[in-house]
């Protein structure tokens, strides 16, 4: 078994702080780049090969051939935002297939915590927190009760357990009185087109 030095790069702000950019000058140095926590609201902008990409939710290391990359069980996803962010990098030429490993244990982000996002945020009134409305906090909330769906769920009885979810969500935007449930069918569907690749 191979040991070595692990570092860690952390922002302590609210983001833009360019961690994506030092990570990507630094992934040369190492065999594997992980992304341990977050979820997709972050936007990690790089050159390659005359090329920009924007990174939501893909680490930095990807660009790097012979690295690995994980994406660990720390993180949130959304299916449909990744599926469109791995489309966009396989487009260019980038395998990702060979590149990326995903944890069992990552989180999912469900159409229905986007709801929960801004139900909350519009209960809190002149207190909001400004959310990027993605659904982040609702599905840390998930997490951190042990409630979410996560990525090793898509292998076994998936349907179900979607279901179970979001009836509770529901139940739960119910009882928030929220009733704009504009674009969900749509971003619904997405969002299972990304769960099936």
């Amino acid at each position: 078994m191979k040991t070595g030095k692990v570092d860690v790069l952390l922002g302590l702000q609210w983001g833009d702080e360019g961690k994506g950019k030092v990570v990507d000058v630094l992934t040369p140095r190492y065999d594997v780049v992980a992304r341990f926590q977050g979820g997709p609201n972050a936007g990690h902008t790089l050159e390659f090969e005359g090329q920009k990409y924007v990174l939501r939710s893909i680490p930095s290391g990807i660009f790097q051939g012979g690295k690995v990359n994980i994406i660990g069980n720390g993180v949130v996803l959304a299916p449909d935002l990744f599926m469109a962010e791995a489309k966009n990098l396989e487009k260019s030429g980038h395998p990702l297939m060979e590149r990326l490993h995903i944890s069992k244990k990552a989180h999912l982000i469900m159409p229905t915590h986007r709801i929960l996002d801004r139900a909350y945020e519009a209960a809190k009134g002149k207190d909001k927190v400004g959310t990027t409305g993605k659904g982040i906090g609702p599905t840390y909330t998930d997490k951190t009760s042990r409630n979410g769906l996560r990525v090793g769920d898509i292998l076994d009885n998936f349907g179900e357990k979607y279901r179970q979810h979001k009836e509770r969500h529901l139940q739960m935007l119910k009882a928030l009185g929220w009733t704009d449930f504009d674009g969900f069918e749509e971003t619904e569907k997405l969002w299972m087109e990304g769960i099936a690749i």
